[in-house]
């Protein structure tokens, strides 16, 4: 049962700081561009599709995916405590 309860409350937490982590990472992403348009305007587009194009581009990225980290590397640590907890 406290294996069940850990697992719960774990998902919960994590999916707490995976939220978290999202919005900012995407929040410094869109400010950078914001930024970067405004130092160097491109032709033809407003701020906000420059932007619009920009977000876009970075969900298609690696580094959302590296994100799902914080779900992977938390399970794998417990998962090895256990195993070497019991296994001796």
């Amino acid at each position: 049962m406290g294996l069940v309860r850990l697992v719960i409350f774990g998902f919960i937490g994590l999916s707490v700081i995976y939220l978290c982590l999202s919005i900012y990472s995407r929040s410094v992403r869109r400010e950078k561009l914001e930024k970067a348009y405004d130092a160097d305007p491109v032709a033809g587009m407003t701020r906000k599709q420059y932007v619009e194009k920009g977000v876009a581009e970075y969900n298609g990225s690696l580094r959302p995916k590296l994100l799902m980290l914080v779900y992977v590397i938390p399970a794998v640590i417990v998962a090895v405590t256990v195993y070497i907890t019991n296994a001796n």
